[in-house]
C-alpha cells in the first residue's frame, strides 16, 4: 500500500517547487543569452557598416560603399528579428517567476528544519503546508504573461525528468541535516 506522510508531502512539494524555479531560471538565462548574442551581431554589423562607409568616404572606393551598405542592411534586419523576438521582457518573466519561487523554497526549507527540530506541531504544520501550496499557485497566478513558446520551454524543462523528483534530488537544495536518511541530532 502507498502510504505518504505529512513530512513526505512537504518534502514532494518543496522538491518540485525547485524543479520550477531551476526550470524558470535556465529559460531566463538562455533568453539572456540569446539577447546578448544578438546585440553582438548587431553592434559588430553596425561597427563593419561604419569602418567601410569612412574609409569609402576617404578612398572613394566602390567596394567598400557595397560592404557599408550591406553591412548596415544585415545590421538592420538582425535589430529588427531582435525587436520581433521581443526577448527581454520574457527573460525578465521567467526571472520574476524563478525569483519569486526561490523565496517559496526558502520557506519550504524553513518549514523542514522547524519539523526536524520539533518545533512544529502536526496542526501548524498542515497549516503551513497549505499556505506554501497557495502561495505556489500565487506565484503562477499571478505572474506576468508570458507567450506560448516561452512556457512550452520551461515545462519541458520540467518535463525532461519525467515530471518525478527523488530523494537525492530534493537532497541536493537541503542541508546535509534535513536530507532524508541522514541521521543528525537537533
Amino acid at each position: 500500500m502507498f502510504r505518504l506522510s505529512v513530512v513526505d508531502h512537504v518534502r514532494l512539494s518543496f522538491g518540485h517547487v525547485v524543479q520550477s524555479y531551476t526550470a524558470h531560471a535556465r529559460v531566463a538565462e538562455r533568453l539572456a543569452a540569446r539577447a546578448w548574442q544578438i546585440k553582438i551581431v548587431i553592434l559588430t554589423l553596425l561597427g563593419i557598416a561604419a569602418a567601410a562607409t569612412v574609409w569609402a568616404l576617404v578612398g572613394a572606393s566602390r567596394p567598400l560603399q557595397v560592404v557599408g551598405a550591406v553591412a548596415g542592411g544585415l545590421a538592420f534586419a538582425a535589430f529588427s528579428v531582435y525587436l520581433a523576438l521581443d526577448l527581454e521582457p520574457r527573460m525578465h518573466a521567467h526571472r520574476a517567476w524563478a525569483s519569486r519561487l526561490w523565496l517559496v523554497c526558502e520557506r519550504y526549507r524553513a518549514l523542514l528544519a522547524e519539523i526536524r527540530d520539533g518545533l512544529v506541531d502536526n496542526d501548524e504544520l498542515m497549516r503551513r503546508r497549505d499556505a506554501l501550496t497557495q502561495q505556489v499557485q500565487a506565484v503562477y497566478e499571478h505572474a506576468p504573461p508570458t507567450d506560448r513558446e516561452a512556457y512550452a520551454a520551461a515545462a519541458a524543462e520540467v518535463a525532461s525528468k519525467e515530471g518525478t523528483i527523488t530523494d537525492a534530488e530534493i537532497d541536493k537544495f537541503l542541508p546535509a541535516s534535513l536530507r532524508k536518511g541522514e541521521a543528525t541530532s537537533p
